[in-house]
Order: structure tokens, then C-alpha cells, then sequence
């Protein structure tokens, strides 16, 4: 969030002189206090001034660098995630190739019986499969895809903010998103629910940017 020349003023003016009541920082601009209604709004609604009946404005502490850092680690994963795009375990690799095509996706997350987790196949191991000359006809994505313990999950309740951590040192495309269920025998099992790409992180700071 940037503020204005004026809005900037104004929060100089409390840092010096607080608690100031509306009308004193009117004074001090020479400005009448209506005309100063919306920023001293703005600056409360923020938090980075806050006000007190018959005291006055005072300065909070906080700058828009650490109001924005706190709104960005308080958005959820799963306020964000999208449908994720998955794949049987029995496919083959041809059959994962048409499924990332026609998802429109770089990354594919392999289930097995009842939609748990058992692995990742990005766009880059199909690639390298198909340029070996292996029968992508023939070859199960077992083959090729990222198992456990290797995967890097993420999971609706975790911030956004550490979900793009993982993308960015896991230098991965896309996560999938979980929830830990129990299984038929028992077994603590990974069901697939949403994806966080780095799309969807960059839309999240771009929304940030433009104020949504």
C-alpha cells in the first residue's frame, strides 16, 4: 500500500505530536478537518493510526510494509487453492500426456484407490521419458513420477506465504494440496483436495497490490 504526500504528512505529524486531535492536524496543514476525513479513514482503517475518543490520533507502529507482510501471512491455502488435476495410478504415461494437455497443466498428482496421494508427474518428467524413445504407450506413470518421501504437500490451513517457500526452494510448479485421513486399513492417508501453483501465488500478490 503507498500513501499519498498528504497522508504521509499527517502520519509525520501524529509521530511528533500525538495524541493530536483532527482538528490540530487540520490547523497544521491549513486544511479544514472534512477535507481530511477520508485520509485520517484510511489511515485508521489500516492501522497505522489509531484513535481514541476525546484523545485523539496516535501513531500505531506498524508502516504499510508490515501491514501488508501481516495481511499476506494471514491468507490460507485453502482460501486460494483451485481444483486439482489428477491422474489414476494404473495410467500410463501417453494417458498422463493427454490429461496434462487437455488440463491445461504442467503438473499432474497421481492417486491411488480412493483419491490419496501416491505421487507427482510434472511436465518436465514426461518430456524427458518421451525424448528416451521409451513406448509412452506401454510405460506406467509409476515409472516416472515423484514418490514419497520425495513429495512436498501443502495443506488448506498452511499460509499462502509458506506454500510459495516451498514452491521457491523446491523450485517446483505446483503443490498439492491435503488433508490427512484414515484409510481402509487404518493407515494414515494423504487426500488430494485443491493445488497452489505459482500462478496462483503471483494472482494472490497482484490482487495484494491492486488493494482487492
Amino acid at each position: 500500500m503507498e500513501l499519498t504526500k498528504r497522508q504521509v504528512h499527517i502520519v509525520e505529524i501524529v509521530k511528533r505530536e500525538g495524541p493530536i486531535t483532527g482538528r490540530q492536524i487540520a490547523e497544521k496543514l491549513s486544511l479544514i478537518r472534512a477535507t481530511l476525513r477520508p485520509d485520517l479513514t484510511l489511515l485508521t482503517m489500516t492501522g497505522i493510526l489509531e484513535a481514541r475518543p476525546r484523545v485523539g490520533y496516535f501513531y500505531s507502529g506498524k508502516t504499510p510494509a508490515n501491514l501488508t507482510a501481516k495481511a499476506i501471512r494471514g491468507i490460507k491455502v485453502g482460501d486460494v487453492k483451485s481444483v486439482p488435476a489428477v491422474i489414476r495410478n494404473n495410467a500410463t504415461v501417453y494417458d498422463a500426456v493427454v490429461t496434462m494437455f487437455l488440463e491445461d497443466v504442467g503438473t499432474l498428482f497421481v492417486v491411488k484407490e480412493g483419491g490419496y496421494l501416491d505421487g507427482v508427474i510434472s511436465r518436465k518428467d514426461l518430456l524427458k521419458i518421451a525424448m528416451g524413445g521409451s513406448d509412452i504407450y506401454k510405460m506406467p506413470i509409476g515409472v516416472v513420477m515423484t514418490r514419497m518421501p520425495n513429495l512436498i504437500t501443502t495443506t488448506p490451513e498452511e499460509p499462502v506465504f509458506l506454500a510459495a517457500q516451498k514452491l521457491s526452494t523446491r523450485e517446483v510448479d505446483a503443490l498439492p494440496v491435503v488433508r490427512v485421513v484414515e484409510g481402509k486399513n487404518g493407515e494414515e492417508e494423504l487426500e488430494v483436495v485443491g493445488r497452489i501453483t505459482k500462478t496462483t501465488v503471483t494472482r494472490v500478490f497482484v490482487e495484494l497490490g491492486s488493494g482487492k
